[in-house]
C-alpha cells in the first residue's frame, strides 16, 4: 500500500465518484480506478459498492477511511518534522486565540512568522477562553493563546 493509493482512496470515498476524484487529483479515471482495484485485490476486500454511476463505501471501507486519514496525517507530520530538521518548516499550524489576543496582539506576530516561514500554512480561529482551552486539550489546534487563567490542570501558560 502506498501513500498515493491512500490519497486516491480518500478522495474517491469523500466524493463518492471515481471520475470526480480523479479530476480533483489531476489524474486519469483509469489510474484512480486501478489504484482502488489494486488495494481491493491485494487485501482481498471490497472497499466500495458500485451504485449506479456512483460508489459508496462498504463497512470495511468506512473503517479503513479513518485509518487512511490517520496514516496520511502522520505522513504529513513526518514530512513536516524532516522539513523542520532541514531548517525549512512547512505544513499546517492550527492556532486558536481569544478575541483580545486575536484582535490586538496576534496579527503583527503572525505576519512576521509567516514572512519568516512562508511554507507554514496558518489556520487561526478566534474563540472564547474556554473554547480555546478545549481545542488545545482535544488536540484540535496546535497552539492556544488566551489572556487569562485556564481551568485544566497542566494547561497553564507556556509562553516565554
Amino acid at each position: 500500500m502506498t501513500l498515493d493509493q491512500l490519497r486516491i482512496f480518500i478522495e474517491v470515498a469523500e466524493r463518492g465518484h471515481m471520475t470526480r476524484a480523479a479530476e480533483a487529483l489531476d489524474m486519469s479515471q483509469s489510474a484512480a480506478s486501478t489504484a482502488i482495484a489494486t488495494l481491493e485485490a491485494h487485501y482481498q476486500i471490497k472497499l466500495f459498492d458500485r451504485v449506479g454511476r456512483g460508489i459508496q463505501l462498504t463497512e470495511a471501507g468506512r473503517i479503513f477511511l479513518r485509518e487512511a486519514h490517520s496514516v496520511l496525517d502522520r505522513a504529513a507530520m513526518a514530512h513536516s518534522v524532516l522539513q523542520d530538521l532541514a531548517g525549512s518548516p512547512s505544513g499546517p499550524l492550527a492556532i486558536a486565540a481569544s478575541q483580545t489576543i486575536a484582535t490586538y496582539w496576534l496579527p503583527r506576530r503572525l505576519a512576521a512568522f509567516h514572512a519568516a516561514n512562508p511554507r507554514v500554512r496558518l489556520n487561526v480561529v478566534m474563540r472564547n477562553t474556554h473554547e480555546v482551552e478545549s481545542a488545545v486539550v482535544e488536540g484540535e489546534v496546535n497552539v492556544g493563546l488566551v489572556e487569562g487563567p485556564t481551568q485544566q490542570s497542566g494547561a497553564g501558560p507556556q509562553a516565554h
